[in-house]
């Protein structure tokens, strides 16, 4: 009752709070936060609640921020299955103050200007935080708009998309009222997050059909902007064996610029042809869209010429400004976009920022590791792993480049909780210890 009339007492003054059991109160309104940290980090996602618990550790819960506007915090890699009907889009949810370490300051805002400069940051009500070292964690925008006819399009029920939470369940009700025709599975010509999911949510599609009796009268096409099924060699012979045994079409180089609900048609620009196009009808779209860092970054001092966060792909370090550190989606680290890829640099980034921190030079590498378990079939799965030389990088003391029934239980039924409750916590840093120990030290 006590702390019930705290809050309300809060509440009429203007602060928001929250509690999550006997969780401490850690959200302050954007007014009532304090206006320096020894660590801000911007961006709410798996690399900005990984590194505040890392943080949280080093410097004091007290002397970390985190600034993130969205009230829940997705495990985005389980949408692939939700947009399948294997789980359900509430399983993948928690609300963002039950993910952000106890103690840490929630600033519920998003971020306006990076002023590296001057080691601010300004939010939403033109306030300024400043740092001492700032962690870039801002992620990746969705681009849906960039095709046309889209997003207004996705009113047709035959469209999905399992990269949004508005659509990824509409992906699920689009497959199961497929009845014949093209079902189509795009591939844009941007850097994406999980480049293998657009082909996950296409085979899980195909055996969907199967199982249901539909396939028959379904054609399953595959259209990547890319030359390639995948870009580690071992991973893509084991995928086009798959494709060509389920007699999948595979198109390359063919971008979705268009959808038209109307005629039901999907329009692909032809890119070793400019100027070209070639146009589809479709029973069923999944469109994966187009992704590019927030705006807030690339129009600040801290991007590349790709509006990319500008870091050494080495120990994370940024290129130009020594007290700024990033992870993640947002940088322009050559390597698949992945919540495995943020736990690996994690683990590197933690030991650069403590060498920073104590005027010493970074010394241990991030090797480009990242993993993407490549689900097949509602039991089957092929688990990539590889690093910066798209070189296998496997784990396990077995071929990985085959499809493995305890592989899919490992991505439906482990990773989960090993997200929640390690990745979240700062206590998982990849698997480069269990890997040594099952290949006696060699890897």
């Amino acid at each position: 009752m006590a702390t019930l009339q705290l809050c309300s007492k809060l509440s009429k003054l203007g602060l928001q709070t929250l509690t999550t059991g006997v969780r401490e109160f850690s959200i302050s309104s954007n007014w009532a936060s304090k206006s320096h940290y020894d660590v801000l980090v911007v961006g709410g996602g798996t690399g900005g609640i990984t590194m505040s618990a890392r943080m949280k550790r080093k410097v004091g819960a007290k002397n970390v921020a985190i600034i993130e506007p969205s009230e829940n915090h997705y495990y985005q890699p389980m949408w692939t299955l939700v947009g399948a009907g294997a789980k359900t889009l509430n399983k993948s949810g928690r609300s963002t103050a039950s993910v952000i370490p106890s103690g840490v300051t929630w600033i519920k805002s998003s971020v306006q200007e990076l002023d590296p400069d001057k080691n601010l940051v300004q939010i939403d009500d033109g306030k300024e935080i400043s740092y001492k070292y700032l962690i870039v964690a801002l992620g990746l925008q969705l681009h849906y708009d960039k095709i046309k006819g889209l997003p207004d399009g996705f009113s047709d029920p035959r469209i999905g998309s399992i990269y949004s939470v508005n659509l990824v369940e509409k992906t699920w009700r689009a497959l199961q009222n497929f009845t014949e025709g093209n079902a189509i599975f795009t591939f844009p010509n941007t850097p994406i997050k999980c480049a293998g999911a657009p082909q996950k949510i296409m085979y899980l599609s195909e055996h969907y059909l199967r199982k249901t009796g539909k396939r028959s009268k379904a054609n399953i096409i595959y259209n990547t902007s890319l030359p390639v099924i995948f870009g580690v060699k071992k991973y893509a012979d084991a995928l086009l064996d798959i494709v060509k045994a389920r007699d999948i079409d595979v198109n390359y180089r063919l971008n979705l610029i268009e959808v038209d609900i109307d005629k039901r048609e999907a329009v692909f620009e032809m890119l070793d042809h400019p100027g070209e196009t070639k146009t589809f009808q479709y029973g069923m779209l999944h469109v994966t869209p187009p992704m590019a860092p927030p705006d807030v970054l690339q129009r600040s001092a801290l991007a590349d010429a790709g509006g990319w966060l500008d870091i050494d792909k080495d120990n994370l370090q940024h290129k130009k400004y020594s007290n700024v550190f990033g992870i993640g989606d947002c940088t322009n680290l050559p390597t698949s976009k992945t919540a495995a890829a943020v736990a690996a640099q994690s683990a590197i980034l933690s030991k650069t920022i403590s060498l920073v921190m104590k005027n010493q030079k970074p010394m241990h590498k991030y090797n480009g590791y990242t993993s993407c378990p490549l689900v097949t079939a509602y039991n089957k799965c092929v688990l990539a792993e590889f690093d910066y030389n798209a070189q296998p990088l496997e784990t396990f003391p077995f071929d990985q480049g085959k499809e493995r029934r305890s592989m899919f239980h490992m991505k439906a039924d482990l990773m989960p909780p090993l997200y929640w409750y390690a990745l979240l916590k700062g206590l998982w840093g990849g698997p480069g210890p269990l890997r040594k120990l099952m290949h006696f030290g060699k890897a």
